[in-house]
């Protein structure tokens, strides 16, 4: 349980941080594969893999909690207090 709680601490904290360096490196470039304008340079190579890295943390720290409260809740069930 406690290696659970590690993996999604440790998630929610990559996420907290690639988000920050998004908004602090590249604030005002939104990552779109197929733009009106054509965009290139690294601030939209940044911008991709800052959000790449948010949306693989975030994915991350979801199942991590949802496997931790099936791990709860089996465990209540076990018990019968549920």
């Amino acid at each position: 349980m406690n290696a659970g709680w590690k993996v999604f601490w440790l998630s929610l904290a990559i996420f907290g941080a690639a988000l920050g360096a998004e908004r602090l490196f590249v604030p005002d470039i939104v990552p779109i594969a197929f733009a009106e304008e054509p965009q290139a340079g690294w601030a939209v190579q940044l911008a991709f893999l800052l959000r790449s890295v948010e949306l693989m943390a975030a994915i991350v720290a979801i199942l991590a909690l949802v496997l931790l409260l099936g791990m709860w809740a089996r465990d209540r069930l076990r018990r019968g207090a549920l």
